[in-house]
């Protein structure tokens, strides 16, 4: 009854509130709510979805693709037809769902709706592109594009990115096989070529090229010819072809591969199903979107009607349920269905009234804890949070007043002393993520891996605790320092910092260490803590210029102890050639010692050091070097005896008590100290630093030996050694190399094993290949060292043996080798390939290799037996002609003998070997090589070494014993070990006891450090447990997820508005325990967010359930403000690239009441292209800043091209989802410059010319480069600057760099015609306009500016007969302002171009959109325009010109990289805001002027050379982190930098405006800048109409032009912006007012 009374009194209420304001609601009918909506779609056309859960599948196991391609076959015959796209759907999800696990299916579901799998079928799409067009038609029935030649030439040119266009079916098929030899359209011209097996191993063509991803059938030869499919699964050829090639590969007759492709014109054939998704345009989710309070001080909208009569209404209804200022309304309309249109309008009342960007300071303090508590005590938290920071204009002031629980405010200010307020972080399993650049796609992946192992684990019986420990262990970071240790008697040092009289007026005070000092300035600290000792063979150049760069130092005083050890690379060739045996060598005769001048040189060093002390042997090595320089003959600088002979002698006649030639012939004969050389270089060779040349040892981190190596190795060292002195963990009684060395060293170096941290070793998942059927791996018995059999191995070495060549026969012994010296922790097995021509002798080896370790592994003596077997083996074998090789009977008799002196029984293998099967033997070994293959990568006849999942392939080089322990030292400290210590304390259910062998619990340590060694994720965490979470954190416990989410969240904050929508999609597919701690800042000024936002996440509903359209996913706000303005801003993906291309209002100014009758706003952007982004390093240099880099497909290599920062060496190019080849541009970059592949010094060429580079999701990519200097160009510069070059032109060089700069990127600036490539350079006319094209660069956004925008491009046609470019930032531009300009060029006779450049991650962002729009006028400059581009003009949107800007263009700027026009001072009214009149500008310009940036000049070919933008980007970082620095950016910077950066001042005529100049100038004016003026703050319209007499014409005629092309009617062209509005709305100081633009 009470409850009834209180319902009824509220609808009393309610009534009487309409009642009252009855009159209102005339009003109200006017003033609906309105809608905005947002889209995001792709570029390319619709993928069909059938494909994409096939491609989603095949991440999963690539067996799974094939498994689902049987099920739908099998299915499609007898299911009946889906009636909709949502059911056609739910088909795809039930198939694809049942091959999966529980956990996996819901994100299987998520990612398809997501379409995530969509740029791999465009990829295919561009392969499928080249399959066709390597076979043109005789008919010329095909054709690229669908159009005629020209045409497609013409797209290709425009965009030459859009390589996945779809291609058209080839003579009306829809599939095809592409053999590499031909292409077979038709199932029975496949089959004969599949009955003539001549044809098949005859062809002459190359076989196609396959790639990582593509999908081969597992039943495949890998070494039978290729047959790549193309076609859908759902057409009936693709069946026909699919049944044909998979027999044949079960025959063994082809390596089958299908690329899924839906050509376009093959839609109706591909089922109903098949289509879903191939015809409608692909919305993509996983972006925000926000709708911003636009501050509106100085009016800046355009006063032009909007186009009428476009009217995309958005279907979707509102959602009553949702509670509006305590009223829910479904409720109410429910009971009073008579009064709905004014409880409506009530609503809408509501709802206009609620919008607040402004709170009392008082109503603020508390702000962000109640938000706490409101989120913390709803019912479901995560909503709660998304629905308050998403639309927090509107629920600010509800919030405001709610009552503030204590316990919750001191919870959060009691975290807030371990965490810093409003910080925000996120940890998956332990393992942090960075919430700048985290976006769904890759946040999905990440979870998608997590569940992976689980699932794995699972399969492996481990129990569900054990895998969440798992899990959530947090690798230790690849950059642990590796040293090597290279402590021995075999250094010699030059000094000893602690001991030596010239150090002794030092402090001793390790504490100095600590003491700040200048950059570059060096701290004098008596102690050796830097021990600098290089490795090297005293008869090279490189060698003895390194002993005098010692030598230099040491005379100087630098504060470092220095050291060498000397090799003769001769003396080490010899021991790689007798398989790295010191005995061998030494035994060879020693009259090839003789004419080793490196071992002399040793022989001698030692000689002078024992008898007259480490300096002088040191100024004998100097004396060495100096002879050779002063040698006049010797013109190659090669070393010659007479050399060294000559320098011994000067440096010991002196000293010597005998005369020097004596000792000399004395110690040339008897061959003193030849044992301690040889033993030398045998220890450099142990240490694997002999391939090196020279290297530098830093404490045992192995460097370049040039000096500028020098001086970086002991700059990255010193803070590891503060840090340590810090602590206490070094005193002055440390010795700090004995310490470094014994915690990280490892007493070999070998490139392929420690790689430094930009290059990840290769790791394959050991364990999804056991758990995917039969595998090799199952069938392994595996060697220990004597007496471990029963230990558990953490470490298994599995070697990949190809039993036919000496390399693998000497891996094999170098693998018994390592278990006779003795491992604890490692197990080796063996994996046995041959070729086709193995003969039986090698098929006998690995039989008694295999009996031997199955039935002897246990044996004293079985090792000593099998090194002797492989010794035989190899010596009467492999190194011997096959015709002079022994008998197999010989080999048996061999076995016996060996078998019976090691005591181990030969009954096992007379009862074996005699009678070998060779047929099963070879399928065996046949088998292994196909899964070595399949699953590691590893070609046939290739040897390398799997340890616990990390392939390690030797192509090149020694691999000796040594190298085993180094790989489990390295592998056991940085993955296995913590894995091995949770797996043993497993305590294990549902297995038989008696298979929980030491063997099994290796296994399974080996399966788990492999799978977890695959997952890419930090090694950062945090404790996030020392948080409490009582009162103010979201808590969901979910004992059997796999998934914990560990976060601190500020909910009212940017990245908040991002994570609450990305953990409540966690929280539906991935069923995660979550402990969410809210972080809001504790004492608010101002409101801390000021705008609305909108994540975008992909439902079932995007799939019609009435048709077969998918919708896709959209931002939709509903019921925003009427009279705010809003700015849109998307928030994209880090490497998406999007632009407007359907809007038909300002997205910048977005004011709704102006709306009419339309209800909702739409706006659809488009995915434009991915950008690729990379570092370029240099090893041991600087970035090797100014490299060209060019990218394109194999038959078109150059479609993009940029440049490398000295920034980290960043660089960044549009891609689309493609296989892209990247190579270093023709002219200096490639002259001077190769690619450095992984550890190689020579280097295949085909890797050092160029990179492959596959784009297949929606992640984009960061590529790490390594370049290095070609052979004889190591000392030559890559930027000559243009004295220099003159210079060398002087001399009669023909090189000159800059001269020919422009040959290879000339092709790039435009369209087709081929006159446009040296614009800049070249006499030109074109429609009237001759000489020498002006390019001018100018940035709009919205509606007003653009209007202006073109008003500046008319002045400047209408005042030169020059040809004209404009440059224009598309970020911003609207879709009308694209359609338009085209047609403007064509008619005013212009060329134009649209460029951008992404925001690079590493440098600090700017949050609004005005100043990001500033920052694109200046940061980006000399990698924003295409490399031959020589000069440009920035001219501001809103200027008009009155000259002829050739005059400018062709002004002398006087070699300066920048040119603008200093503020004038003659309007005396604006004295006052001349900043840089006083205070730090005063101080900081010294007298140079203040200059304005509405109008500047760039020498680009300077800018580039005296890295301006470099300099930029530093000065940028820096002062931009201080919120009150760079009022005005683009302004500020150049300013501020003009000391390093400098600047050409431009007479005053060239920028006037009226805020600044006044009148008495104005005549001479010849641009006019119409700045804001933060005096009077007068619209911009407004003034433009008074200020210049020419503008209303001009914006006549381009408006008169605009509404031509549009087809609108053109409105009074005297609509006046009435001064009545120019006040409205300025609430705060707008950024714009500073600006003085």
């Amino acid at each position: 009854m009470e409850i009834r009374f209180r319902s009824r009194f509220c609808i009393l209420i309610v009534l009487a509130c309409l009642i009252f304001c009855g009159l209102t609601f005339v009003g109200a009918q006017n003033r609906r709510p309105k809608n905005v909506q947002v889209a995001v779609r792709a570029k390319w056309s619709g993928t069909p979805l059938l494909l994409e859960a096939g491609e989603l599948l095949s991440k999963e196991s690539k067996n799974l693709f094939w498994e689902f391609i049987d099920e739908w076959l099998h299915v499609a015959k007898f299911g009946d037809d889906p009636h909709s796209a949502k059911d056609c759907l739910k088909r795809i999800l039930k198939h694809g769902s049942s091959l999966l696990s529980e956990t996996l299916a819901p994100l299987f579901e998520f990612s398809l709706t997501l379409r995530s799998a969509s740029p791999r079928l465009v990829l295919y799409r561009q392969l499928a592109e080249e399959s066709l067009s390597s076979f043109p038609l005789s008919d010329d029935s095909y054709n690229v594009n669908g159009v005629d030649g020209s045409e497609t030439i013409e797209t290709k040119k425009l965009d030459p990115l859009l390589v996945g266009v779809n291609p058209k079916s080839p003579g009306g098929k829809c599939c095809w096989v592409d053999t590499g030899g031909a292409l077979f359209f038709d199932v029975l011209e496949l089959q004969s070529w599949l009955q003539r097996p001549d044809k098949l191993s005859g062809d002459s063509f190359q076989q196609p090229e396959l790639y990582d991803f593509d999908h081969i059938h597992f039943d495949s030869n890998i070494l039978s010819p290729v047959a790549i499919l193309y076609g859908a699964l759902g057409t009936d050829c693709f069946r026909e072809f699919h049944v044909a090639l998979v027999q044949a590969a079960k025959e063994g007759k082809v390596k089958y591969v299908v690329r899924p492709v839906l050509p376009s014109g093959c839609e109706a054939g591909v089922g109903l199903c098949g289509a879903v998704g191939a015809r409608d345009s692909l919305n993509l989710g996983g972006y925000g979107v926000e709708l911003a309070l636009k501050n509106m001080e100085y009016k800046a909208m355009d006063d032009s009607a909007i186009k009428k009569g476009v009217t995309l209404e958005d279907p979707r209804t509102e959602d009553l349920s949702q509670e509006v200022r305590g009223f829910i309304f479904s409720k109410i309309l429910e009971r009073r269905p008579e009064l709905t249109s004014e409880i409506m309008a009530f609503r809408d009342y509501l709802l206009s009234s609620t919008i607040s960007d402004t709170l009392d300071v008082w109503e603020l303090k508390d702000l962000g804890h109640q938000t706490a508590q409101r989120i913390v005590q709803a019912s479901d938290p995560l909503q709660s949070m998304q629905e308050i920071n998403q639309n927090f204009p509107s629920v600010v002031s509800s919030l405001s007043r709610m009552k503030l629980n204590d316990s919750v405010k001191d919870e959060i200010i009691a975290n807030q002393r371990m965490i810093p307020a409003g910080k925000s972080l996120m940890a998956l399993n332990g393992a942090l993520i960075n919430i700048e650049d985290i976006d769904l796609y890759l946040l999905i992946d990440m979870v998608h891996q997590e569940l992976s192992l689980a699932d794995q684990f699972s399969k492996l019986k481990i129990p569900p605790i054990t895998v969440r420990k798992l899990l959530s262990t947090v690798n230790a970071p690849e950059s642990d320092m590796i040293r090597v240790d290279f402590r021995s008697t075999h250094v010699h040092y030059l000094n000893n910092l602690e001991e030596d009289a010239m150090y002794r007026r030092w402090r001793n005070n390790i504490n100095d260490i600590l003491m700040p000092v200048f950059p570059g300035q060096l701290r004098y600290i008596r102690k050796n803590l830097f021990h600098a000792v290089y490795v090297l063979d005293p008869a090279t150049v490189c060698g003895l210029q390194t002993i005098d760069m010692i030598t230099s130092f040491y005379e100087n005083s630098f504060p470092m102890r220095f050291g060498v050890i000397l090799y003769s690379t001769q003396f080490i060739k010899k021991i790689e050639r007798s398989d790295g045996e010191l005995h061998s060598s030494a035994m060879e005769h020693d009259s090839q010692i003789e004419d080793d001048k490196s071992s002399l040189i040793i022989r001698l060093f030692i000689y002078i050091k024992e008898n007259h002390g480490t300096q002088t042997a040191f100024q004998f090595l100097s004396n060495v070097n100096q002879q050779r320089m002063e040698s006049a003959e010797s013109t190659d600088e090669a070393l010659d005896m007479h050399h060294i002979e000559g320098a011994f002698v000067e440096t010991v006649l002196s000293k010597a008590k005998s005369p020097p030639q004596e000792i000399l012939l004395k110690l040339e004969k008897e061959q003193t100290f030849k044992e301690l050389s040889q033993e030398s270089s045998f220890f450099v060779f142990k240490l694997g630093l002999g391939k090196l040349r020279c290297s530098l040892l830093m404490n045992g981190l192995v460097f370049d030996s040039s000096e500028e190596a020098l001086i970086n190795a002991m700059n990255d060292e010193l803070p590891r050694i503060q840090e340590q002195v810090y602590y206490g963990q070094i005193n002055s009684r440390t010795d700090v190399l004995d310490k470094f060395l014994s915690e990280n060293g490892v007493s070999r170096y070998n490139p392929q094993i420690i790689v430094d941290g930009k290059v990840k070793p290769k790791f394959v998942s050991l364990a999804s290949s056991v758990l995917g059927g039969e595998s090799v791996l199952n069938e392994i018995n595996y060697l220990h060292s004597p007496e471990t059999v029963d230990n558990v191995k953490p470490v298994t070495h599995l070697l990949a043996v190809d039993v036919t060549s000496k390399k693998g026969i000497k891996l094999l012994r170098e693998g018994i080798r390592y278990l006779i010296g003795g491992s604890k922790g490692a197990r080796v097995g063996v994996l046995f390939s041959a070729g086709q021509d193995a003969d039986l002798p090698s098929l006998l080896l690995v039989k008694t290799f295999e009996i031997t370790a199955a039935s002897y592994s246990y044996k004293k003596k079985v090792l000593e037996f099998l090194d002797q077997l492989c010794s035989f083996y190899e010596h009467d074998y492999i190194l011997r002609s096959p015709a002079a090789a022994e008998s197999t009977q010989a080999f048996i008799d061999k076995v016996y003998e060996l078998a019976e002196a090691n005591e181990l029984s030969s009954k096992a293998y007379k009862s074996s070997l005699p009678e070998i099967l060779d047929f099963k033997l070879r399928e065996y070994m046949h088998k292994v090589a196909q899964s070595l293959y399949r699953q590691f990568g590893i070609a046939s006849g290739v040897n390398a070494v799997i340890t616990n999942g990390r392939v390690t392939s030797l192509d090149a080089g020694v691999f000796l014993s040594h190298d085993l322990q180094l790989l489990e030292s390295i592998e056991f400290k940085r993955r296995i070990k913590h894995i091995a210590e949770i797996i043993e304390e497993v305590k294990w259910q549902g297995i038989d006891p008696d298979m929980l062998t030491s063997k099994y619990v290796s296994d399974i340590i080996m399966f788990v450090s492999s799978s977890m060694a695959t997952r890419d994720r930090s090694s950062e965490s945090a404790r996030f447990e020392i948080l409490n979470a009582e009162y103010s954190a979201v808590v969901l416990n979910n004992e059997n997820s796999s998934i914990h989410i560990d976060a601190v969240v500020d909910p009212l904050s940017p990245s908040g508005q991002k994570l609450s929508s990305l953990l409540r999609v966690l929280a539906k597919y991935a069923r995660p325990s979550l402990r969410i701690v809210l972080n809001p800042l504790s004492s608010l000024v101002d409101l801390p967010l000021k705008n609305y936002y909108r994540y975008v996440v992909p439902t079932m509903d995007d799939f019609s359930s009435t048709d077969y359209t998918v919708n896709g996913p959209k931002a939709f706000f509903a019921n925003m403000p009427l009279s705010k303005t809003l700015t849109m801003n998307l928030d994209v993906p880090e490497p998406w690239l999007v632009e407007p291309v359907v809007a038909v209002h300002d997205l910048d100014n977005i004011l709704l009441e102006n709306l009419g009758d339309t209800r909702t706003l739409q706006a659809v952007f488009e995915l434009e292209a991915l950008v690729l982004t990379g570092h370029c390093a240099e090893k041991d240099h600087d970035p090797p800043r100014g490299l060209q880099l060019i990218l394109g497909t194999k038959n078109t290599p150059h479609l993009v091209d940029t440049i490398v920062m000295a920034n980290l060496g960043y660089w960044q190019m549009k891609v689309s989802p493609g296989v892209w080849y990247l190579q270093l541009a023709p002219g200096r970059s490639s002259e001077l410059y190769r690619f450095r592949d992984g550890d190689d010094d020579d280097g295949s060429i085909e890797k050092s010319l160029s990179k492959r580079i596959t784009i297949n999701d929606l992640r984009g990519k960061v590529v790490h480069l390594e370049v290095v200097k070609k052979k004889g160009k190591e000392h030559e510069k890559l930027l000559i600057s243009a004295d220099d070059d003159n210079h060398s032109k002087e001399k009669g060089g023909h090189n000159s760099w800059n001269s020919n700069f422009l040959k290879w990127a000339s092709g790039l600036i435009g369209g087709s015609e081929q006159s446009k490539k040296n614009d800049s350079l070249v006499e030109h006319w074109k429609g009237g306009r001759r000489g020498k094209t002006i390019n001018i660069f100018s940035i709009a956004s919205g509606h007003l500016y653009e209007r202006f925008l073109k008003i500046m491009i008319l002045s400047v046609l209408k005042n030169t007969r020059r040809p004209v470019k404009f440059w224009f930032i598309k970020n911003y531009l609207s879709p009308q302002f694209k359609d338009v300009i085209p047609n403007m060029a064509q008619e005013y006779g212009f060329e134009y171009e649209l460029i951008t450049y992404k925001w690079p991650t590493w440098l600090h962002k700017q949050k609004e959109k005005q100043r990001i729009i500033w920052a694109y006028k200046i940061l980006f400059l000399d990698v924003i325009f295409p490399l031959s581009l020589e000069k440009v003009i920035f001219v501001d949107a809103d200027q008009v010109v009155r000259a002829d800007m050739g005059e400018l263009y062709d002004m002398d700027i006087k070699g300066r990289p920048l040119a603008y026009t200093p503020f004038c001072d003659n309007n005396k009214d604006m004295d006052g805001y001349r900043f840089w009149r006083q205070g730090f500008w005063k101080d900081h310009l010294r007298s140079k002027p203040y200059h304005i940036s509405a109008l500047y000049v760039v020498d680009l070919v300077k800018f580039r050379e005296t890295a301006a933008g470099d300099n930029l980007r530093v000065f940028y970082e820096t002062l931009s982190k201080d919120p009150n620095s760079l009022a005005n950016l683009d302004q500020d910077l150049p300013n501020y930098a003009q000391h390093t950066v400098p600047i050409f001042s431009l007479p005053q005529e060239w920028l006037w405006c009226e805020s600044w100049c006044g009148n008495a100038t104005k005549a001479r004016a010849k641009t006019i800048d119409l700045c804001n003026n933060p005096m009077t703050k007068e619209p911009k319209l407004q003034g433009a109409r008074r200020i210049i007499s020419e503008w209303t014409d001009l914006d006549y005629e381009a408006r008169k032009f605009t509404a031509r092309i549009l087809g609108d009617e053109l409105e009074n062209p005297e609509s006046v912006a009435s001064p009545a509005t120019s006040s409205k709305d300025s609430s705060s100081e707008d950024l714009e007012s500073k600006a003085e633009l």
